[in-house]
């Protein structure tokens, strides 16, 4: 069964402080959702996050994670994430050095053997794409370069739909490439607006929602959905409402 859940970084000008992140998940929790990922929030400790999450009936299921913390603090980013109840470590994007065709190689070399803690740890390591994943590097997309780097038990893929489509991809062959390593994944939709794409609420665009969700439930193995607007051209509130809606109208939450 497939949970849908609200990423924070949609919110993230109104989470940082515990003041304002307490204020936000009471409305998260209003709107329906039962499920958040913890993104871009403020300073704000682990065991605080929690509390404040467990108030209003949300469970933490994902974070992104500074990479440099994922790496070189590997131990405490595994005790921060029991203490908020988390199995899934994210990584928000590609830290810009390895994002050439003379560097790639080194990501997978820096990030294994954190990746192994993580999953000895009963956890796993999770990677957010975006576009730039599906440009050729000698030849090769990073993306199948990333995922044939590491074993599933060591690394699994936030799959975002708008980015995907962004990168000239397809979403549903791209679940099926990954099945079984995509527990979460990332929902917003893509409209226009003049020449210029932009980011909508889930089924306000125009991407096959109905074909992506059929996907999902098909394949098995998606566990969280999680809606995410990085930019939102009316309130984020509204747009995070706007999503769920659209969801729980396919009977999804």
């Amino acid at each position: 069964m497939m949970t849908v859940g609200a990423q924070l970084y949609t919110l993230r000008e109104y989470t940082q402080t515990e003041k304002d992140l307490d204020f936000s998940l009471a409305r998260v929790a209003e709107m329906g959702y039962r499920t958040v990922q913890i993104s871009a929030i403020g300073p704000i400790a682990p065991k605080t996050v929690r509390s404040l999450c467990d108030r209003y009936g949300l469970s933490i299921v994902l974070t992104h994670t500074d990479p440099n913390r994922i790496l070189h603090d590997t131990q405490r980013v595994i005790e921060e994430h029991d203490e908020m109840g988390c199995k899934y470590i994210g990584l928000g994007m590609m830290p810009q050095k390895y994002a050439s065709p003379h560097w790639l190689s080194h990501f997978a070399e820096d990030f294994l053997p954190a990746a192994r803690q993580i999953a000895a740890a009963g956890k796993l390591l999770m990677y957010h794409n975006h576009n730039i994943e599906f440009q050729k590097f000698n030849g090769k997309l990073v993306l199948d370069t990333l995922l044939e780097s590491f074993a599933p038990e060591e690394l699994g893929f936030t799959l975002d739909t708008y980015w995907v489509h962004l990168g000239g991809a397809d979403v549903c062959a791209w679940l099926k490439k990954l099945q079984g390593r995509t527990p979460c994944i990332h929902l917003k939709d893509m409209a226009v607006r003049g020449w210029d794409p932009i980011m909508a609420p889930v089924g306000e665009g125009n991407l096959n929602f109905d074909a992506i969700l059929e996907t999902c439930q098909a394949l098995g193995g998606v566990e969280y959905l999680l809606v995410e607007q990085d930019v939102c051209q009316t309130s984020p509130f509204d747009c995070l409402q706007s999503s769920f809606n659209y969801l729980h109208g396919k009977g999804l939450c």
